[in-house]
């Protein structure tokens, strides 16, 4: 399996979009300061993941969540999830 997520910022709420094939493992290494991309911005919590079969729909999830309008479907489905209490 493999799993595209998103971590937020506790710092300072931005997001940052990955993919791996341990959804367990990844983050914590997010906060342990081994990314050198996320460790200004620790901690993190993960707040959303998608699983997939295959790399290449994961790299392509994570590519569209990059782009602009991958990031505006992330902040209207956090929008949606988070109003709603879920």
């Amino acid at each position: 399996m493999y799993f595209v997520y998103i971590l937020q910022s506790e710092k300072d709420g931005r997001l940052y979009i990955g993919f791996t094939n341990d959804i367990n493992r990844r983050p914590k290494e997010h906060n342990e300061g081994k990314s050198l991309a996320t460790r200004p911005f620790r901690p993190y919590k993960l707040i959303y993941y998608e699983a997939f079969l295959e790399m290449k729909d994961v790299k392509a999830r994570e590519k569209f969540l990059k782009s602009g309008w991958g990031r505006r479907s992330i902040k209207k489905m956090l929008r949606f999830y988070f109003n709603r209490g879920i």
